[in-house]
């Protein structure tokens, strides 16, 4: 019998955002493969493009398979409403549409996703938005950088590739004294370890493409909203949402759409002008994918521990980070964070070095060499030569790339076979 408490993950991952359709009482979610939806009448039409009333319009500005992701999605992060994008950079580039404008500056963690460094660097630089990378570990570091134009503060809940977990309720304390968002990629943690909304984060950033749906077929991205940050008392800063926007006559989004301002906002302004909303059938697909997710993670977990234990004791191994390791120099942010496991991605580097490194990555039977994580297969890949590669040496050190560093998604194939493949990669590498 169910409850007047909230259902735990495992239910909402399943049953969060859909119900048996009404019309044909089918179970599973339909896709509404449609490019538009009809109106009632000229009255009706009217007012859904005034945002006066709920409804579907183009899909383009929502679709009810993608919104019953976006539901979905919002339950698990605990947030106010969510906002599904065609990838997880297409979710980054729409947070920055709307926080951030020419003159402005990103105070961002060092140890990013190399994507995100690249976004960053050489495209938001473009729109004259200044990023501010600090040491991601040092909460003066925030405050130091913080300033009057600071947009948004972004960091990770497990650093990629560096594999630290800052400390983020600090983090968000410091962005708020400032009257700054703090927005979390909580991608390498997913919902399944960790809620950054609890700890004060305003908006969370996944990169769906990875774990929620884990099987390395479908691109997407997504914004989930927090519902917490007081726009309206920021409207000079945030004119896109606490302001009158002139995009809809002067609608203002914070006093029309209180707590579910920015989601709102997103959608109106972010995925009508940059269209860079999620197709049905990605979004269909993830949700299928979402029925298996936690059991999916406590796998992937269960596994990396395995594999880490291992790695630890490889004489050949020159060292390693992984969450759970007591050693790691973020293991009690991990432990206070992240609840039900540490992820499944390990970095570690080889006798060897550098050269070591990418012949281990290519000698691999099992572990496919290619820059995806999150797979149900065993994903593997040197970053400093790939996924990094566009970074200086001094970027590189910042954001916790070794030359020699091999970054390992742990899949959930049998751990011993893992292992085996490793082993011998290892061996091929260093003899």
């Amino acid at each position: 019998m169910m409850t007047d408490d909230e259902p735990g993950l495992y239910t909402r991952a399943i049953h969060a955002g859909q119900a048996p359709d009404e019309a044909t009482h089918s179970r599973a979610p339909p896709i509404y493969q449609t490019t538009s939806y009809t109106f009632e009448d000229s009255a009706d039409a009217a007012e859904q493009f005034a945002l006066e009333k709920p409804g579907y319009i183009y899909s383009r500005l929502g679709n009810p398979t993608v919104e019953s992701l976006q539901e979905r999605l919002a339950s698990l992060e605990g947030g106010v409403g969510a906002v599904a994008t065609g990838s997880g950079m297409a979710a980054l580039d729409l947070v920055t549409f709307l926080l951030a404008q020419a003159g402005d500056n990103i105070v961002a963690a060092s140890a990013l996703y190399g994507g995100t460094h690249t976004y960053l660097n050489h495209t938001a630089s473009r729109r004259g938005i200044e990023t501010r990378f600090v040491d991601t570990l040092s909460p003066a570091a925030y405050r130091e950088a913080i300033d009057e134009h600071t947009a948004y503060v972004l960091i990770e809940t497990i650093g990629n590739p560096a594999l630290v977990t800052p400390d983020i309720e600090q983090i968000a304390d410091i962005a708020h004294e400032n009257d700054t968002p703090l927005l979390v990629d909580n991608t390498f943690a997913t919902p399944y370890l960790a809620n950054p909304i609890e700890y004060g984060a305003d908006l969370v950033w996944n990169s769906t493409t990875k774990w929620l749906h884990g099987a390395g077929s479908t691109v997407g991205g997504v914004i989930v909203d927090g519902g917490s940050f007081p726009w309206a008392e920021h409207a000079e800063t945030y004119p896109e949402i606490g302001g009158e926007n002139p995009a809809y006559h002067g609608v203002n989004f914070a006093e029309r759409f209180g707590d579910a301002a920015f989601t709102n906002a997103a959608i109106a302004r972010g995925l009508r002008d940059l269209g860079n909303q999620q197709a049905p059938f990605d979004a269909w697909v993830t949700l299928q994918k979402l029925e298996t997710f936690p059991l999916r993670m406590a796998r992937h977990c269960e596994n990396a521990a395995i594999v880490a234990e291992y790695l630890d004791d490889h004489p050949a191994v020159q060292w390693i980070n992984y969450p759970g390791l007591k050693t790691h120099e973020t293991a009690e942010n991990a432990d206070r964070y992240l609840d039900g496991g540490y992820g499944g991605m390990i970095t570690f580097g080889i006798d060897g070095g550098y050269d070591a490194a990418q012949r281990a990555t290519e000698s691999t039977e099992l572990a496919s060499l290619l820059a995806n994580v999150g797979d149900a297969k065993t994903l593997i890949i040197h970053p400093a030569s790939t996924t990094h590669q566009q970074l200086s040496e001094a970027e590189l050190a910042a954001a916790g790339v070794k030359p020699d560093m091999i970054r390992l998604s742990v899949g959930l194939e049998d751990p011993a076979d893992i292992i085996a493949d490793l082993d011998q990669a290892i061996e091929a590498a260093t003899r």
